[in-house]
């Protein structure tokens, strides 16, 4: 090809320096449309090529990424960085004492998360694993219910792959079997088919979440209890014996080289097994945090999970910190006294403080929700959640505990449906639920809340 006089030849690649990482990708598309060797001949000056790259960068990248941005603009807009409620002053020296441990490499902190729906997508307490985790250092990713005990159940940076085929036991579901050995997550798995599976492990993209040293698998022994099959990142089998004279915690550890490993379970048919969870840890100084909440739950279904299991449970996690978010439930239970409510988060509060005495604690609060007028469609303040709030607060004082007000994060009464209207949303057209960026809003707020005063990030301004 000849070249016209004022004109050079420039020989662009995906590889050049000018290209931002999403226009590289861009670049490489455009290239693969014109020419099969990744490479394209343009007899126009060099400013002009890397306009026309950019253009298409522009085309393939821009909206995307605004809209990311544009969303998490939002929700920190409407996620407001409220203080916590903690009248002492140290509700949190538990937590403090031990990240600081941390920090000279002395141990671990152990963080717990009970709660409902917002606690079970893992979205903020994610948020709060990974800003701790970064800071302090992955020591692990925690406990995890042993298979999906729910269709969207997940947590954030790790793997999990089960069959949807495992019986799910837990309060308030109607074919569970109603024993209360539900565990520390409050809900167990069972099968008795080869047929079922779950593949526990690392995640290999992230900075978080890709090591593992030791893993330690929680049954339920019990008469007549059947087998496990289990094996080790597609290593030889090992099988596992559920069957025991009377009901009981089974614990068993598989201690591995830190690295990338997964864990995978299967019944071996011979006879019912149930399982509780699955503890992903590293022996190093770092930060643990449990997720462990349920949709749809009530902070009193605590009191409805056998006790001693429970109780041995909850202790074998060591935790420095515990935390209940629940009450948005609880506001719609408009046929329960409002001072029946308060005694049942009492009972919770004092078998926890039972087990768990110099652990920091922390009441998260309900967030607000609407009642919807079906004649006119409208949106209506819901009385009863004020009532929740004010009873939270007043528990977290008696236990020593700060107090999280969700409703004063999103803005005060009624301020869901300005969540939900927002451009984009930050809350779901059912007036409950917040999005992703709205979970994660709430967890970056939480976590700065979380932190000794000095690790604290600083104010934004405005």
């Amino acid at each position: 090809m000849g070249l016209r006089p004022g004109r050079k030849a420039v020989i662009l690649s995906p590889k050049h320096p000018t290209l931002t990482v999403c226009a590289k990708s861009a670049t490489m598309l455009f290239m693969k449309t014109f020419t099969t060797k990744f490479q394209i001949l343009f007899t126009v000056p060099l400013i002009t090529s890397i306009a026309i790259a950019s253009l298409v960068a522009t085309a393939a990248c821009a909206k995307p990424v605004d809209k990311q941005l544009r969303a998490k603009k939002m929700a920190e807009k409407m996620g407001l960085a409220i203080p916590l409620y903690d009248p002492s002053g140290q509700a949190l020296d538990q937590l403090h004492k031990a990240l600081e441990r941390v920090k000279k490499s002395k141990g671990q902190a152990r963080l717990v998360f009970y709660g409902a729906s917002h606690t079970s997508s893992d979205h903020y307490t994610g948020v709060i694993r990974r800003g701790l985790q970064k800071r302090y250092g992955d020591a692990g990713h925690g406990f995890i219910v042993a298979a999906r005990p729910w269709r969207y159940y997940s947590h954030d940076d790790i793997y999990m792959n089960s069959t949807n085929t495992w019986r799910t036991d837990r309060i308030d579901k109607a074919d569970a079997v109603p024993d209360g050995w539900y565990g520390l997550a409050g809900s167990s798995v069972a099968s008795s088919t080869p047929e079922d599976y779950s593949i526990i492990g690392t995640q290999k993209k992230g900075s978080i979440g890709k090591k593992v040293d030791k893993f330690e698998l929680w049954t339920l022994e019990q008469p007549g209890g059947g087998t496990l099959q289990v094996r080790i990142d597609k290593g030889p089998w090992r099988e596992i014996s559920t069957e025991a004279p009377q009901k009981r915690g089974g614990y068993h550890e598989f201690l591995l080289r830190d690295g990338p490993h997964s864990m995978e379970i299967r019944p071996k048919g011979d006879s019912e097994v149930r399982l509780f969870g699955v503890v992903l840890e590293r022996k190093k100084p770092g930060v643990i945090v449990d997720s462990l909440g349920i949709p749809g739950s009530r902070a009193a279904y605590h009191l409805d999970w056998e006790d001693s299991l429970y109780r041995e449970h909850l202790a074998r996690r060591k935790p420095d910190f515990i935390s209940l978010a629940y009450g948005t439930n609880e506001a719609g239970d408009d046929d329960q006294p409002i001072e029946e409510y308060e005694e049942a988060l009492r009972k919770v509060m004092a078998r926890i403080r039972e087990i768990a005495p110099e652990a920091s604690c922390l009441l998260i609060g309900p967030s607000d929700r609407p009642l919807l007028n079906e004649e006119d469609g409208t949106w209506q303040s819901r009385p009863r959640t004020a009532q929740v709030v004010e009873v939270q607060r007043k528990i977290s004082v008696e236990f020593g505990c700060a107090f999280f007000d969700t409703v004063a994060f999103m803005g005060g009464d009624m301020s869901m449906p300005s969540w939900v209207n927002a451009d984009p949303p930050v809350a779901l057209r059912d007036h409950i639920h917040f999005t992703r960026v709205g979970y994660q809003r709430m967890g970056e707020v939480i976590l700065n809340l979380l932190l000794p005063a000095k690790a604290k990030s600083p104010a934004k301004k405005k």
